[in-house]
């Protein structure tokens, strides 16, 4: 991902790590008396040379992540993993499970790249989004920053659960452009929010009850911004396994010129 990010000052807070270009098999977590079961994959996409995607399947710890880096030379790819892998070691760390440990480990994600880019001129202007959920008890909670997403299917709906903090989704449909106009405006790939840029960070928090047959997709806008919901929503519904069905979406993107790094984690409720 390359964009610009415009920031707004309002603050609010409503195993192994998978290598961000495999595909891992990891067993099954469990959450209240359900079982989930859940699989990540990541692709460079059609254009790029590099993936500066991170995603991490980690049932142990209840936690389902995908980040997407921004930043000239490698430094996307160093703000995606080092997020990542702050917010896992802070949930380890703290063995806490609920909606203010992973704002938490997303806070201190976000002065870890800050710190990290502010000692090395190479890194200097990285960034990167996050979507991330974890079990806590019988729900999930999702937490978000930046334009990367999470969706539940359930019963054959695909519905968004997280908010784009994008100058679209904020600032344009406000103004009353048309969704048309917004395909095309000179501002479309712009972010209002990232973690690592600035300490005035805002981040979003969702809380849900998975019910069994539910599907939950993290992604990155490789996916969701390529590939239709229609599509998205087709993929979901077959009777697949996790497995095929990320390998289906990442197709998907593909298939439209796959212009941005594709990543897709997906949790399955039995």
């Amino acid at each position: 991902m390359r964009v610009r990010v415009i920031l707004q000052s309002k603050r609010a807070a409503t195993e192994v790590p998978s290598a961000p270009q495999a595909l891992s098999r990891i067993e099954p977590g469990i959450i209240g008396r359900r079982m989930l079961e859940a699989f990540g994959a990541s692709d460079p996409g059609c254009v790029r040379g590099n993936n500066e995607d991170y995603f991490l399947v980690v049932p142990s710890n209840g936690l389902y992540l995908v980040a997407d880096g921004m930043g000239g030379a490698q430094a996307g790819e160093h703000a995606s993993r080092l997020a990542a892998e702050t917010v896992l070691d802070v949930i380890q760390r703290n063995g806490d499970h609920d909606s203010g440990s992973l704002v938490g480990a997303f806070e201190e994600a976000n002065r870890q790249v800050m710190n990290a880019a502010a000692s090395d001129s190479k890194m200097a202007g990285m960034g990167t989004t996050l979507v991330a959920a974890l079990e806590t008890g019988n729900d999930l909670v999702i937490a978000s920053v930046g334009d990367s997403r999470a969706y539940l299917f359930e019963k054959g709906v695909l519905s968004p659960i997280t908010e784009d903090q994008t100058w679209v989704n904020e600032v344009g449909r406000r103004l009353g452009l048309d969704e048309e106009s917004l395909k095309t405006h000179p501002m479309r790939h712009v972010l209002t929010m990232a973690i690592g840029v600035s300490e005035d960070l805002r981040i979003l928090t969702y809380r849900v009850k998975p019910v069994s047959g539910a599907q939950f997709l993290l992604c990155s806008d490789g996916l969701h911004g390529v590939a239709s919901e229609e599509a998205i929503a087709g993929t979901l519904a077959s009777g697949a396994p996790l497995e095929q069905k990320c390998q289906q979406l990442i197709a998907a993107a593909r298939a439209q010129g796959g212009p941005d790094n594709i990543t897709a984690v997906l949790l399955q409720v039995h």
